[in-house]
């Protein structure tokens, strides 16, 4: 999410410089998606949004298949 809008975001990478790279920086970036799919989810069933959650399977799904 952090690379997924062109606004400040832009400004800080540039200023931040490029993102790692390496197999461990993937994974942990990986995980964070995980995780922010899973609060994602929390929410939309929170606001019984069911296709919302319904939704969030196939993208957690997706992030997992690349963490094993």
């Amino acid at each position: 999410m952090a690379c997924a809008k062109q606004d400040e975001r832009t400004a800080f990478w540039d200023s931040y410089g490029p993102r790692d790279t390496t197999a461990a920086a993937t994974w942990r970036s990986l995980v964070y998606e995980a995780r922010h799919l899973g609060t994602i989810r929390l929410k939309r069933h929170r606001l019984h949004k069911d296709e919302g959650v319904r939704d969030t399977y196939s993208s957690m799904a997706a992030v997992l298949t690349q963490l094993t």
